[in-house]
């Protein structure tokens, strides 16, 4: 099988890197081919640089990795998910109190679904909580702003790249998967709350297990 892995940033999944001396980011991992993209941060970094990639290459399934932030308190930290919805969440207009999605705008569409079909073994999958995410460019961190997005979307994560992930997979029209660890809740920044390296752990593990049984 031929996997692009899809990262924001290298550390993520350096683990991985490392664990299958792909220090090229490209290579044999559990007997397939892989090759890694290390897009930088955000969703703008991800889409260009995924259509780049993908404007003449193909592959047989593409992994989106990373850490993402939770609203919802039934996610511990350090847990690992598969974000099966991912919304665009800014994508729209303000209309005095009020937030109209593009999708009602009739200019385009702010969901986009993984489509990782029958490719990875439910025994696998069913490792994974299923959760619905939201894409942003500016993380929340205000009380105020956290319960506004809880009420308009009802959302469990966040990050700042998986619905652009989901739309390039989209528009090539190649299965897709997005895996987040959890490295902290949304609420008011404050990172001695954050544990990115149980998170970053935990979601290389799974990483690994997903390479070997494919």
């Amino acid at each position: 099988m031929k996997l692009l892995l899809v990262s924001a940033t290298r550390p993520e999944i350096q683990p991985f890197i490392s664990r299958f001396e792909l220090s090229g980011l490209s290579g044999s991992a559990g007997g397939h081919d892989i090759e890694v993209l290390i897009t930088g941060v955000g969703m703008v970094a991800t889409a260009f640089n995924l259509g780049k990639i993908l404007s003449n290459k193909t592959f047989d399934l593409i992994v989106n990795a990373g850490i993402a932030g939770a609203f919802d308190k039934n996610l511990q930290t350090g847990d690992v998910v598969r974000v099966t919805d991912d919304c665009l969440a800014e994508l729209g207009a303000e209309d005095g109190d009020n937030f109209i999605p593009v999708d009602k705008l009739g200019f385009g569409q702010s969901t986009y679904i993984d489509s990782v079909g029958s490719l990875i073994p439910a025994s696998f999958l069913n490792l994974l909580k299923p959760v619905s995410a939201i894409t942003v460019n500016r993380v929340h961190g205000s009380e105020k702003s956290i319960n506004s997005t809880l009420s308009r979307l009802n959302p469990q994560i966040e990050s700042m790249e998986g619905a652009a992930f989901f739309y390039a997979c989209n528009q090539a029209e190649l299965p897709s998967i997005q895996l987040r660890a959890i490295s902290n809740y949304v609420e008011r920044r404050n990172r001695e709350n954050w544990n990115i390296p149980l998170a970053v752990k935990n979601l290389n593990n799974r990483l690994i297990e997903l390479i070997e049984n494919i």
